[in-house]
């Protein structure tokens, strides 16, 4: 195996516990040949506008060879790259030109289930019951007279069953989309086989990996009824998560693989890391994946689902630093990703929902630990929820009706028409149309413009990265006494004290003694010797 660069940036083991990592749905950002769809050359060639940004890493979705039956999380080939994406000479000369801009590489791991062309599923379907082939899956024969009811009352987080019934009687699980077979975990050979996989794109000298459904891969012994008396889209699954665990998710023995797998992490140079996607029936049970046997970090989705109160925003951040401190790891926020509304849109409609978004960007990244980006969100971008039924493409969509392809809309970069730049010069195609309201959020649009979404972020992620109360050298949060409906907190370093205020008191907020302000998600006014934070706006302030 030729690898461009193998090694990777080895300034700082601990690069992940304060990072600010963005992630790149690959399809939707940067597409460099013309065809609609972005790409991993259209990645290497925005790689300057990334660094400039101020973000420390970059979390890229499956790129891998793929049906695309669910965006590429149904994976064909975890050792190469589908052709839709470019080639693994691509993803090399990529990841080599981030690294020469300090720039880590995070990949999108699958490892809960494979796609339905796997070559293994299609032995397990060419072998018959009971084959070493079946083995590697979940299979099992039905109930009812002749076998023709499904093992159990699972449903699929899509909607419908959980289960697909073959010609020969038998059935298979999946926990999401048909064409996504749920892996046997107990089986020792899927274990040595993705220990291999880590290994092969370690070797081409990724940084880390994100790990899809981390909490699904063990299933409870016998297959055990849920309980349901009617099937019903997959949401109700993720409401049951506080009423007690499900017998496909967070399973104890799960946490063996991951302990299997800090050694092979361990082993690489350069702070390798592994962060979890994992849905705990508690916050104690989601601490469990974090820790110096197992994983780096887990993502902290309480965040992203608080309302927009005070006291919502101080009770999830407060629960998270506490289950973060008894297991010594860096908690990880999130406001927007692949699979969720983008919080533009679900903090309110038009100007009040940007203010909030606005703001509560400035609220993540003065906390301690790390932060995760989704693509765009930088511009400020709403979800677009207009698409025409034909161009979506979410398999969830086909099954409940509910999409996720309006925040997965390709970026707008510059230009007068759509798709804003998305492609080369002269290309007109975009996998999803872009709103024709996007022009005045492109990147050429907001750069270097004064108070727009795009310089805010520039700004605070400068702040960020020098600032010595934001580095993990810092002292963690001091809640002050405010007003209601206000949040304010300070961070310490020496002498510099970095205070955070939010106002989501529903008034203006007059804002005294916490020193001269940094950064301000709105423009702060002067009232005597106070500033005055309009509503549903966050400031930084500096005392030294």
């Amino acid at each position: 195996m030729t690898v461009s660069n193998p090694t990777p940036l080895t300034s700082d083991d601990d690069w992940w516990r304060s990072a600010v990592v963005y992630q790149v749905y690959v399809r939707s950002f940067a597409d460099s040949n013309g065809d609609g769809i972005g790409d991993l050359q259209g990645i290497r060639q925005r790689l300057p506008y990334l660094r400039d940004l101020g973000v420390d890493a970059l979390w890229l979705t499956p790129f891998y060879t793929s049906p695309m039956i669910d965006g590429g999380y149904d994976v064909a080939d975890y050792r190469d790259v589908d052709p839709m994406f470019g080639t693994l000479a691509d993803f090399d000369e990529m990841i080599a030109d981030a690294h020469a801009l300090d720039l880590r590489i995070i990949v999108d791991l699958v490892p809960n289930h494979t796609s339905s062309e796997h070559p293994w599923f299609q032995a397990a379907l060419a072998a018959a019951p009971g084959s070493p082939e079946r083995e590697r899956y979940l299979f099992a024969e039905g109930r009812g007279e002749n076998g023709e009811l499904p093992p159990n009352d699972w449903e699929s987080i899509f909607g419908g069953p959980a289960w697909t019934r073959l010609d020969d009687g038998q059935w298979y699980l999946h926990l999401f989309d048909p064409a996504q077979p749920d892996l046997n975990w107990r089986n020792p050979e899927v274990r040595t086989e993705f220990e291999d996989v880590l290994r092969f794109w370690l070797d081409r000298g990724v940084d880390g990996f994100r790990i899809d459904v981390a909490h699904g891969m063990i299933k409870a012994e016998g297959l055990p009824d849920v309980g349901f008396s009617t099937m019903t889209t997959g949401r109700r699954q993720v409401e049951l998560l506080g009423k007690g665990r499900l017998p496909y998710f967070d399973q104890d023995e799960v946490h063996d693989i991951y302990r299997s797998w800090r050694p092979i992490l361990d082993s690489y140079p350069g702070g390798r890391m592994a962060v979890a996607e994992a849905w705990a029936e508690t916050p104690q049970r989601l601490a469990r994946y974090i820790g110096p046997d197992e994983l780096h970090q887990a993502f902290s989705f309480d965040f992203l689902d608080a309302t927009w109160s005070a006291e919502s925003f101080r009770k999830v951040v407060d629960t998270a630093l506490a289950e973060s401190t008894i297991v010594g790891a860096p908690t990880t926020w999130v406001l927007s990703n692949h699979d969720k509304q983008r919080h533009v849109t679900r903090y309110g409609d038009g100007p009040e929902g940007l203010r909030r978004a606005r703001a509560a960007t400035l609220l993540m990244l003065a906390l301690p630990g790390c932060a995760y980006l989704y693509q765009g969100e930088e511009l400020g971008l709403p979800e677009v929820l207009d698409l025409p039924d034909h161009v979506r493409q979410d398999p969830q969509f086909l099954r409940t009706g509910e999409s996720r392809d309006g925040c997965r809309v390709p970026i707008p970069w510059s230009g007068e028409l759509a798709p804003y730049g998305f492609g080369p010069a002269g290309s007109e195609l975009s996998w999803l149309p872009t709103p024709a309201t996007w022009r005045e959020l492109s990147v050429a649009a907001q750069a270097a413009r004064p108070g727009s979404t795009l310089e805010l972020y520039r700004s605070a992620l400068g702040i960020r990265r020098t600032h010595p109360a934001l580095s993990t050298t810092a002292s963690g949060i001091t809640w002050l006494e405010t007003e209601p409906g206000v949040l304010a907190f300070s961070r310490t370093a020496g002498d510099t004290v970095l205070t955070c205020v939010v106002n989501i008191s529903g008034g203006p907020a007059e804002i005294e003694g916490y020193g001269d302000p940094l950064v301000a998600s709105e423009t702060l006014a002067v009232r005597g010797s106070a500033h005055v934070l309009p509503v549903d706006a966050a400031a930084w302030f500096e005392r030294r």
